[in-house]
């Protein structure tokens, strides 16, 4: 089941401990980096407390006019026109939206709420259009979770054995041959729904959802993550190696 897995594991060897970023990520982080230092300085000139500060900072960015529209720091995710085709609503619309909401500047959850109550978004809609609002206003780097770290997650439908990959998944040797030369830890209990284990870095959850005609499917969502230049290497491993792992079951 495994054969073809170690040249796709072996690749990430050197690329992910590089740090080599996409075009355009460091002017992300000089923006955001610029951001919260504006708060800081605030809140030394002001005694207000970290929340307050990026509040009036939020609201003041919101107020300024633009020149030619609205100024994007950071592209979201999803098209502008896809956004459009799913919710009715282009990025500049719900940004706008949002920035009208007297409680945007309270946080990730409170927006996710207010979108949810007021614009019948789901709670996946409403997750996704929070965070990209706060891509574009320079709030949240690229691949940026709610808890500061970051995160690639990749999914594929393969004729794979959910049964077999779980134990290869729990065990030690199994993880040997599904990543070579690569230090792994189990994290998550045998009897535990997802299996959890620990790479070199940051932390990987698998989730495996049995599909008809004996076909899994395999969600790889990779947490944790220190610094945003790492995520583009990892998210070539986990797309080469779903890869490798669907044709050595085939």
């Amino acid at each position: 089941m495994v054969d073809g897995l170690p040249s796709c594991a072996r690749r990430i060897g050197g690329a992910w401990r590089t740090g080599g970023g996409r075009a355009g990520d460091e002017d992300v982080m000089t923006t955001q980096q610029t951001f919260k230092r504006r708060v800081r300085e605030r809140m030394a000139r002001t005694g207000e407390r970290y929340a307050q500060a990026r509040r009036v900072l939020l609201e003041q960015q919101a107020a300024t006019p633009r020149v030619g529209g609205r100024g994007w720091v950071s592209q979201p995710e999803m098209s502008d026109e896809a956004i459009r085709a799913n919710t009715g609503r282009g990025w500049n619309e719900w940004c706008d939206l949002i920035e009208a909401f007297d409680g945007h500047a309270e946080g990730h959850s409170a927006v996710v709420e207010h979108l949810m109550t007021e614009h019948d978004l789901t709670g996946w809609w409403a997750q996704g259009v929070t965070v990209s609002w706060e891509r574009i206003t320079g709030q949240r780097l690229p691949y940026q979770q709610s808890d500061g770290l970051f995160g690639v997650s990749k999914t594929k439908t393969m004729a794979v054995d959910a049964d077999e990959l779980r134990a290869l998944l729990l065990d030690p040797e199994g993880r040997d041959a599904l990543f070579p030369d690569m230090t792994t830890e189990l994290r998550s209990r045998p009897t535990s729904k997802n299996v959890r284990i620990a790479m070199e870095e940051g932390s990987v959850e698998f989730t495996l959802t049995p599909k008809p005609n004996g076909r899994t499917s395999v969600n790889v969502a990779h947490t944790r993550l220190p610094d945003h230049t790492v995520v583009p290497a990892w998210q070539d491993f986990w797309t080469e190696w779903l890869e490798a792992l669907e044709k050595s079951a085939g």
